[in-house]
């Protein structure tokens, strides 16, 4: 039953990246990928790909897009958010 409310939890966050954030970063070239969400920390861990990885501006794109996004659509469920680069396909978007 956990496991369920944990998987169900996965997919929404991962639709909400999809259908929220993915377009934004796609005007840019770039793309946002689910990794990992630990439900005890409540952190999800996620990829910048494309044009946003490396971009100068992927943390503020972290901060202000995504964690702002997640945080306001999953109170009390997700609490940080981490990232990791991808890799560089288009450093000159």
């Amino acid at each position: 039953m956990i496991g369920e409310k944990i998987d169900q939890t996965v997919a929404d966050i991962d639709r909400v990246l999809s259908e929220q954030i993915a377009p934004y970063l796609a005007m840019h070239g770039g793309a946002v990928e689910l990794l990992d969400y630990d439900h005890e920390t409540g952190n999800v861990h996620v990829k910048l790909t494309g044009s946003c990885a490396g971009c100068s501006a992927s943390t503020i794109t972290i901060r202000i897009g995504v964690q702002n996004v997640l945080l306001s659509e999953f109170p009390g469920t997700v609490k940080t958010v981490t990232h990791e680069e991808g890799e560089i396909t288009n450093p000159f978007y």
